[in-house]
């Protein structure tokens, strides 16, 4: 039993090691330096999702902005509570796969993430083939 209750520790101790896009991140705009906002990432079945729990809005913004230009049931929904990205698999070093959304064009691209650190995360969105696109570095919160 001992033997047990000291594997399962271990195996706890390791898995909170590993660098994992689990959890609550901010954002930052690639072209301006700007904080955008805090996304929170969870994992299901294997599978990240992250949607937006907090905008950051210079004081002439609107403070609780809908998407506009989102398209289909997206469309007109506060962007704060807002899933943006869904379907991640991991596959070594990172994350694959799967679709994020930006609520400032209403646009979907592929997307892609990897753990730079504990504490700083790459995401990229692009079309095609990962060459066009934009990475992101994100701080965990």
């Amino acid at each position: 039993m001992k033997v047990l209750f000291f594997m399962i520790v271990l195996s706890f101790t390791f898995l909170m090691a590993e660098n994992s896009p689990v959890g609550i991140w901010k954002t930052i705009d690639d072209e301006t330096g700007k904080e955008k906002s805090l996304v929170e990432i969870w994992q299901e079945d294997g599978i990240l999702f992250g949607k937006i729990i907090k905008l950051y809005r210079e004081e002439n913004e609107e403070q609780d902005p809908v998407c506009d230009k989102c398209p289909g049931e997206l469309k007109n929904q506060r962007i704060v509570g807002m899933t943006i990205l869904w379907d991640c698999r991991k596959n070594k070093d990172e994350w694959i796969g799967g679709k994020i959304l930006d609520p400032n064009n209403g646009k979907t691209y592929k997307c892609k993430i990897k753990n730079e650190s504990d504490n700083e995360l790459l995401v990229r969105g692009f079309i095609g083939v990962s060459l066009i696109g934009r990475t992101q570095k994100w701080i965990r919160y």
